[in-house]
């Protein structure tokens, strides 16, 4: 078993209380707070909406999504798929929930989001070591066990605090989030059901020809955005990137990505394979709203339906929530954090969820899961454990705390941050699933050595 040490001497003086308070009921801290409940630690988990709300959020309900409604590949040639594996191993909330709340969406693990962040709100409100407090918290009390998981709308207070408590300026970058629109307003005489590569028909699939696309494509380059503040320099993380701004790197960018005309065996009234495709996927269980996949934006709403409208199929459609952009925050964290996801400097405060620069909803939870059962063990005297690097969960809290990266951006769970297997293997596909298999039986045998 891999251990860390710490500054603390867990055998020499009074221990501190047993008590664990969690800010932020995100992903990050709702899973936080399901790891240390389960082991019977009592818990105070603080969230502020529901008093005060954030540019992005809609509800008050703990790990409400906020951009898309889809997980990510659920498949072992996947990283994402793998990393959900990991943490179904290690009895996730987060995965029960998504698992219990999941809707058709070809390889991807898609939720209903209402009834998913409900079912973590209803477990975790009930859970009698588990006591929830409605507030802005604006000082992080450095004499208690916290986990702060605050996210990437961190209130500004309570950032202020955190680059007084850390000694380091807070870096941020720019999220942004689809559309939404009603699948009634869609017109499949122009559009079609199927998944690339005969994976379903889960996804509603809007062809386009040349013309099409270059009229589309000329328009999104030239549309209005949205202003942002003076104080925010937008800084885009590749991993959720304005449709806007991918266009404007070339008229061929977006037929590389979320627009790529490939996997479709379909054939089009004319007889020619279309341009561009775009793709949407059901936003909830009944099937009654899509998102646009791959269409985050940052163009001022007027805009978006001028422009969006001009896809084949969705000529009328009705957008029931538009497109939007905020600001991420993260911390500095290889020069912060240990891989435990403790403080360097303070043992008792851990980071966890996008604070931290892990990108991603998975990756979110994995974190507080990590922050969770380390702080478990940190208040019960254990030393604090490392997961193994062989391990998704291990090599992306590796990367986003390794001392050696000096330009540190947002980290999605990938196989480019986990070793390569020994046997060299050829096919990609098959590769990345002898990584992945390799993985689960690493943890396997890493939860068996834990006490």
């Amino acid at each position: 078993m891999m251990i860390v040490d710490t500054q603390k001497n867990y055998n020499e003086g009074e221990s501190m209380e047993k008590r664990v308070l969690i800010i932020g009921a995100g992903l990050a801290g709702s899973e936080a707070a399901w790891q240390l409940a389960k082991r019977g630690v009592d818990v105070t988990l603080v969230e502020m909406r529901g008093i005060k709300t954030t540019p992005a959020h809609k509800t008050d309900l703990f790990s409400e999504l906020v951009c898309s409604n889809s997980l990510g590949s659920d498949r072992l040639e996947n990283a994402s798929g793998l990393l959900k594996d990991e943490m179904r191993m290690l009895d996730s909330i987060i995965l029960k929930a998504a698992d219990s709340n999941r809707i058709p969406a070809g390889d991807a693990l898609a939720v209903d989001r209402t009834n998913f962040s409900r079912q973590i709100t209803d477990i975790l409100s009930n859970n009698n070591n588990i006591s929830i407090t409605n507030k802005e918290m604006r000082q992080i009390p450095e004499d208690e066990n916290v986990i702060i998981a605050t996210g990437p709308l961190t209130s500004d207070s309570l950032v202020d605090n955190i680059i007084e408590l850390t000694g380091e300026k807070c870096l941020y970058f720019f999220d942004a989030a689809a559309p939404v629109i009603t699948r009634d307003s869609i017109d499949f005489e122009k559009a079609f059901w199927g998944s690339r590569y005969n994976r379903g028909d889960d996804y509603i699939n809007c062809p386009m020809n040349e013309k099409e696309y270059e009229k589309f494509w000329t328009e999104l380059v030239n549309a209005e955005t949205a202003k942002l503040r003076d104080f925010e320099k937008p800084s885009v993380f590749e991993g959720c990137m304005p449709v806007e701004v991918m266009a404007k790197r070339g008229d061929k960018t977006l037929l590389f990505g979320p627009l790529k005309p490939v996997g479709f065996e379909y054939r089009f009234k004319d007889d020619k394979p279309p341009h561009a495709i775009v793709q949407l996927r059901r936003d909830n269980i009944e099937g009654t709203l899509f998102n646009m996949v791959g269409f985050q934006t940052n163009l001022k709403w007027g805009e978006q339906k001028r422009v969006f409208r001009l896809i084949p199929g969705l000529e009328n459609a009705e957008f029931v929530r538009y497109g939007v952009m905020h600001r991420n925050t993260f911390i500095d964290s290889p020069r912060l954090l240990k891989p435990t996801m403790q403080m360097k400097t303070d043992d008792n405060i851990f980071f966890a969820g996008q604070l931290t620069g892990v990108e991603g909803y998975v990756e979110s939870a994995a974190s507080g899961l990590v922050a969770g059962i380390n702080m478990y063990r940190f208040i019960h005297h254990k030393a604090p454990i490392i997961f193994p690097k062989e391990t998704g969960i291990g090599a992306l809290c590796g990367y986003i705390t390794d001392p050696h990266l000096l330009d540190f951006q947002p980290m999605n769970i990938n196989f480019g941050i986990l070793p390569s297997p020994n046997k060299k293997i050829r096919d990609k596909k098959n590769r990345r699933i002898q990584v992945s298999r390799n993985s689960l039986f690493v943890l396997s045998e890493f939860i068996n050595q834990l006490d």
